[in-house]
């Protein structure tokens, strides 16, 4: 178990500052675009793409003594650009002054470097659009930061509160009396796992596997799809699982004797060894100390479901009682102390002794503090 010493953490003054001006800074930046609309900034940012390749089109070749047809063509296509702007394109008395500009009988590189300097109005426009999203991006990343701040408080929270309630713990609680029927029932299941993997037939068993899929709550690994199509069709699938394992470790040669398409089992069973090796009744356990009442309710009713599958009464009576024990009034208190005595390292009980009030009060502000930044900005 984690000790409750919380890590080093961000000043979450420091924290909820960088949001509020993370915030500022986007909404101004909304602003700014604003002023002309989203539509019209867009409208000016293609109209300067278009008007540059233009540059880049004829520059060389109309300049100085350049080409004249080139010359021509570049008055006929900036003059058709411009006149096809929208009216309250922002910054079009900028581009109707480069007609002016560009209308003489020689055209030099000055005049472009020029008619560059005189956009830069347009451009610096055209970049409130990437300031806004800059900003959004920055105002992203600050409110990240604080819920991720947030929620490593309520870490602590939580922590603080587990050691809190450890701490009163009734240590002289009668721990067995929950612990038997617990120790009793997973015994008995794993022992019962273990028969029904060693003794039916492997068809059966990756069968009762892939039915647990409904459980969510038991949580055996899924089984391979190739091992289990495998053992679903194949007359080798009767053999149990001990059995097949045997026969994928034979040379092709000597698996041929005993069944049919003997590279396929080798792929399908060698292939899935470690899965099958390690297959086991981990997933039906309680296990000690047992979860809180409420999870662990919900997950017994699955078990109930899961393993009359494979055992018979001498599993389910225990598994029931187990049930009813949980079901009881004096299971937290039970539960608690079972924790305490199991669970609790060295420096959580250092922790307890000092005390965790404080430290829970500091959390539990720091916490909220953080979501109403959150809820504010």
């Amino acid at each position: 178990m984690s000790d409750a010493q919380p890590a080093p953490e961000a000043d979450p003054d420091a924290l909820v500052g960088a949001l509020r001006d993370a915030a500022d800074a986007a909404a101004d930046a909304d602003a700014a675009v604003e002023t002309y609309g989203v539509d019209r900034l867009r409208a000016l940012r293609t109209a300067l793409a278009d008007l540059n390749r233009l540059f880049d089109q004829y520059e060389g070749d109309a300049t100085g003594t350049g080409d004249f047809q080139s010359y021509l063509d570049f008055q006929d296509d900036l003059v058709a650009l411009v006149d096809g702007f929208d009216d309250d394109l922002p910054e079009r008395d900028t581009f109707e002054s480069l007609l002016e500009l560009f209308k003489k009988r020689r055209l030099s590189a000055d005049d472009f470097a020029t008619a560059r300097r005189r956009l830069q109005d347009a451009r610096d426009l055209v970049g409130r659009l990437d300031d806004r999203a800059d900003a959004h991006d920055d105002y992203r990343a600050a409110r990240s930061r604080v819920a991720d701040a947030a929620d490593a408080a309520a870490d602590t929270v939580a922590e603080l509160e587990r050691l809190r309630r450890l701490g009163n713990a009734d240590l002289d609680a009668p721990v067995e009396t929950l612990r038997q029927p617990i120790d009793a029932y997973d015994d008995a299941v794993r022992s019962a796992f273990e028969s029904f993997r060693r003794d039916a037939p492997a068809r059966e068993v990756i069968a009762f596997v892939r039915t647990t899929e409904a459980y969510p709550l038991v949580g055996f690994e899924p089984a391979p799809e190739g091992l289990a199509d495998f053992v679903a069709d194949r007359a080798a699938g009767t053999e149990p699982i001990p059995q097949l394992l045997e026969y994928a470790g034979y040379s092709p040669s000597k698996l041929d004797h005993y069944v049919a398409a003997p590279r396929t089992l080798k792929r399908a069973v060698g292939g899935n060894r470690t899965y099958l090796e390690r297959l086991d009744a981990d997933p039906l356990l309680v296990g000690w100390p047992p979860a809180p009442a409420a999870a662990l309710q919900y997950r017994l009713d699955e078990l109930v479901s899961v393993v009359a599958r494979f055992a018979g009464d001498d599993v389910l009576e225990p598994l029931h009682a187990v049930r009813r024990r949980v079901r009881g009034d004096d299971y937290d208190r039970l539960r608690d102390a079972a924790v305490a005595t199991h669970e609790l390292t060295a420096d959580e009980k250092q922790r307890i002794a000092a005390g965790v009030a404080d430290d829970l009060q500091r959390a539990r502000a720091r916490e909220q503090r953080l979501r109403d930044a959150l809820d504010e900005y």
